[in-house]
């Protein structure tokens, strides 16, 4: 009895194994198709198939072009559901459903066929089988969906020739260096934008209220509550995204609609801001927010960042060209969200990203052993989920389409993904470390530094998706890179004191002029950094100059004159005095 009971756990255990290795085994294939009557360019079509089947070429030039038999109204699952003449050196085209993947394609191997494709309305499942059916079967059976036959009938007609190959998927796509530049770029510009802003910001406290446009975006300092707090309310809507996708993802896209335009208004206003001319302002009246009379100008860009941002919503399914509207309006937000968050702390940066560095990795190699389906909640939702009916994908990413002709590129996965929190985690790390170049005078050796270790950083994250195959939590080696090389650095220049505690950025109220003079009365454990810059705080308190002092009613293209030393930190075309 005993006996019979492990046989029968046996033969299950086995069936098992055979079944994730049939799983394991399928592969993305292509199906070229061309017109017997000479019409339209031939065309790649994506394919789920078996190689345990049969293999199928890797070259097209060494695949065979047979012709296709339309037999879709047979599930070709009994001798009667075949023709009269068989399917002599043809490739026919049968229904899914109702019998097994290999009583279909022994029947179709038995009438003569070189190929089978199965035609399925439902999500393609690898033609899975046993090894002694694998080794009666000699020809290639594969899935293909059933809005391709309709579009292959519709483009090519009903006289079509077809060949299957499936070519070998390259290590890497060329697609990754240009999502490389757009993220060292982004954080690069987004981190020297953001520190020299805040910092210049902080010696000119007096400016006339000109209009909105005058104004600058407060800064909002992270606290460890907010970190915390922040963190849940990922976790939160990374679950719920999960399980209720084609309810939420549409409000995603609204508040990414929302706060891309607004990022979008953030860069380009400072460019606006100046040009010479077209300066006119809107007349008197007592609306809300006219009453300050903007100008004329902001208001036409204003509507122009919305209308890119509604164009995006409304073609954002538009494969051939919507990435990259929606790439412009990301790098803007990311730009956007670096200028306007402000870790105070290398605490507090390695808080943030130590954290994020836990949540990412447990979202997408933890997750598996809990989920009932065992894929990665987080590659779950960035790729959207295979069984969506909305077929929509989150927006919040960088996405660039594969420029290699593959299975993968055309069937599972055509673009290449890097998400917005990849760039803004470290990218705060980035800006903090330029405000602190700026604040010891240290030549922009940490901005540089900690830079170059992203890109390095963001290199070993292609290297370990080309090495697995699968989706990368990019914040596990993002988050080693930069700490560790800001951390070395700050040691190596014996300022870790100082770059640890941020104290070097408290705002003195009663010093509001020159950078030295409000650096230099700083707390006694920035002793590194006193010795430089305590002489000019001593002569600058007593009596500043009035070209020290920015002047009250001065706008703020003067101000900035009435500082000359701060003009070199200062973003070249991206951040002059006003920034909307």
């Amino acid at each position: 009895m005993a006996a019979a009971a492990a046989a029968v756990a046996l033969e299950r255990l086995a069936a098992a194994f055979l079944l994730l290795a049939a799983q394991v085994a399928c592969e993305y294939g292509m199906v070229h198709v061309v017109s017997e009557t000479g019409g339209p360019k031939g065309k790649d079509y994506c394919i789920l198939y078996n190689p345990q089947w049969a293999h199928l070429p890797l070259d097209l030039s060494k695949a065979s072009l047979l012709q296709v038999r339309d037999w879709t109204t047979s599930v070709l699952c009994s001798p009667a559901d075949l023709p009269a003449k068989g399917f002599s050196n043809q490739i026919p085209l049968v229904a899914r459903g109702n019998c097994t993947f290999y009583e279909k394609v022994r029947l179709a191997q038995g009438s003569g066929a070189r190929g089978l494709l199965i035609i399925s309305k439902e999500t393609l499942v690898p033609p899975g089988g046993n090894k002694t059916q694998y080794d009666e079967i000699g020809i290639p059976v594969a899935l293909l969906s059933y809005k391709d036959m309709l579009d292959i009938f519709e483009t090519f007609g009903r006289a079509v020739r077809v060949a299957l190959y499936a070519p070998k998927e390259p290590m890497l796509d060329y697609n990754m260096v240009i999502i490389f530049i757009m993220a060292v770029g982004t954080v690069a510009l987004g981190g020297y934008w953001a520190g020299s802003r805040d910092v210049r910001k902080r010696y000119m406290k007096h400016k006339r209220d000109d209009g909105p446009e005058k104004h600058e975006d407060e800064a909002v300092d992270v606290t460890p509550v907010m970190i915390c707090v922040f963190v849940v309310m990922c976790c939160s809507m990374l679950v719920l995204l999960y399980h209720f996708y084609d309810q939420l993802v549409y409000v995603i896209i609204g508040i990414f609609c929302l706060a891309s335009s607004t990022g979008l208004y953030s860069c380009l206003s400072p460019l606006l801001q100046r040009l010479p001319f077209c300066r006119c302002r809107v007349p008197d009246n007592s609306l809300p927010y006219f009453h300050k009379r903007p100008q004329v100008r902001t208001l036409l860009l204003a509507l122009l960042c919305v209308a890119v941002s509604v164009v995006w919503g409304v073609f954002r399914n538009e494969d051939q060209w919507a990435w990259i509207l929606q790439d412009a309006l990301g790098i803007a937000f990311c730009l956007y969200t670096l200028k306007t968050i402000r870790l105070p702390t290398f605490k507090a940066c390695t808080l943030l990203l130590l954290v994020l560095f836990v949540y990412d990795v447990f979202f997408v190699f933890i997750t598996p052993f809990l989920t009932k389906s065992g894929s990665s909640i987080m590659v779950e939702v960035a790729t959207g989920p295979s069984d969506s009916a909305t077929h929509e994908k989150l927006p919040m990413v960088l996405k660039v389409p594969r420029l290699n002709a593959s299975p993968l590129a055309l069937c599972d996965r055509p673009f290449s993904l890097l998400g917005f929190g990849d760039i803004l985690v470290p990218g705060l790390l980035v800006a903090y470390c330029h405000r602190f170049d700026i604040q010891v005078q240290s030549s922009r050796v940490y901005f540089v530094a900690c830079t170059i270790a992203y890109g390095i950083g963001l290199l070993v994250t292609f290297m370990a998706l080309a090495l697995m195959q699968r989706g990368q939590p990019a914040l596990l080696y993002l988050v080693p890179c930069t700490l560790v090389t800001s951390c070395a650095l700050a040691l190596w220049r014996r300022e870790l004191g100082m770059f640890w505690t941020g104290s070097g950025f408290v705002d003195l109220p009663q010093s509001p002029w020159a950078p030295a003079s409000a650096d230099g009365p700083q707390p006694q454990a920035d002793s590194d950094a006193a010795p430089s810059q305590q002489p000019p705080g001593q002569e600058a308190a007593p009596s500043p100059s009035p070209a020290e002092q920015p002047p009250e009613p001065s706008a703020p293209e003067e101000s900035g004159a009435g500082a000359p030393h701060q003009d070199p930190e200062s973003p070249a075309g991206l951040a002059p005095g006003p920034s909307a």
